[in-house]
C-alpha cells in the first residue's frame, strides 16, 4: 500500500487530494506538509479538508515526511517544489508534481534530480486534458499550416502564473506537430496595430476572472472554417483524482522522468 505524503495540504488543492487519498483504500495518507509558520501547522489535516479526523497533523517537517518509498504528491510554487524534490532524490522517495511555472533552468535541475528517483511532473493531472494534448498533435498534423492556431485559458483570479501550464503545453504540443518553435512563434496578446497575422504564430490569451476553476480552448481557423477542442474543469476534483490516480502509478516505477501521458499509455 503506497504511503501518500501531500505538500502545500491546507490549500486548496491539497484539501481534496486529502479527501481523494482518504477515498482511496489502496492508498495510506502518511504525511501533511506547508509551508513554516503556516496557521494549519499542528491541525489535523482531515479536520482541514472537511473529512473528519484522520490523525495526521500538519506539519513544515519536509526531512521526516520525504522518506524512501513514499510518494509526494504537490501542487504549490515552484521554489518549494523544488526543494522537496531535491529531498525527494536524496531519500529514494518518489514524487507527482503539479506545479507549474518551472524556470527553464529549474526543469534542467527536475531532469538530473529524475536520474535518481521517479518523478511525475504534469501541467495538468486531468486524464481528460492529457487525451486532449494527443489530440491536438493529431489535429494540427492533420490541419498543417493552412490553418491558424490560437489558444485562450481562463482561470480564477487567485492564479499566480500565466499562461497557464496547460495552456504552454498545448502550445507545445501543436508547435511540435507543425515544426515549429514555441518560444519563437508564440504572441502573448495583441495590441495596436500589430499589423496582419503572420502565418506561423500561435497566439496564447490568459484571462483571470472569479472562480473559474480551469477552461482551455485551441481554436484552428482557415478562411471558410474554424475547429476548437476544449476543456472546462468543473471542480478541483477532476486534477486531485489524476493525481491520484499518477501516484498509484508511480509508485511501482523505476526512477525516470514521467508525464500524465505515460500513465495513460499515450506517450
Amino acid at each position: 500500500m503506497p504511503d501518500i505524503v501531500v505538500a502545500g495540504a491546507a490549500g486548496r488543492m491539497g484539501h481534496r487530494i486529502v479527501a481523494c487519498v482518504q477515498d482511496s483504500p489502496d492508498l495510506r495518507l502518511a504525511a501533511a506538509l506547508e509551508a513554516p509558520g503556516h496557521g494549519a501547522i499542528g491541525r489535523d489535516v482531515g479536520e482541514l479538508a472537511g473529512v473528519g479526523r484522520l490523525g495526521v497533523a500538519v506539519t513544515a517537517d519536509a526531512a521526516a515526511a520525504i522518506v524512501p518509498d513514499r510518494v509526494l504528491v504537490e501542487f504549490s510554487v515552484p521554489d518549494a517544489s523544488l526543494e522537496h524534490l531535491r529531498l525527494v532524490a536524496r531519500t529514494g522517495a518518489r514524487a507527482v508534481i503539479g506545479t507549474t511555472g518551472f524556470s527553464g533552468a529549474q526543469r534542467e535541475e527536475i531532469e538530473q534530480l529524475a536520474r535518481r528517483s521517479a518523478i511525475l511532473v504534469s501541467p495538468n493531472m486531468s486524464v481528460a486534458v492529457n487525451v486532449a494534448f494527443t489530440l491536438l498533435a493529431t489535429m494540427a498534423k492533420a490541419l498543417g499550416d493552412d490553418y491558424d492556431v490560437e489558444i485562450t485559458e481562463i482561470h480564477h483570479r487567485f492564479k499566480k502564473d500565466a499562461p497557464s501550464g496547460t495552456a504552454l503545453r498545448m502550445g507545445e504540443v501543436v508547435a511540435a506537430a507543425l515544426g515549429r518553435d514555441l518560444g519563437q512563434v508564440a504572441v502573448y496578446g495583441r495590441q495596436g496595430l500589430p499589423g496582419e497575422r503572420a502565418r506561423p504564430e500561435i497566439g496564447i490569451l490568459s484571462l483571470r476572472s472569479g472562480d473559474v476553476v480551469g477552461e482551455h480552448t485551441v481554436s484552428f481557423g482557415t478562411l471558410g472554417e474554424r475547429l476548437e477542442l476544449t476543456h472546462r474543469a468543473h471542480s478541483r476534483d477532476t486534477f486531485a483524482r489524476g493525481a491520484v490516480r499518477a501516484a498509484r502509478w508511480l509508485a511501482a516505477q523505476p526512477p525516470g522522468l514521467y508525464s500524465m501521458q505515460d500513465v495513460l499509455g499515450l506517450a
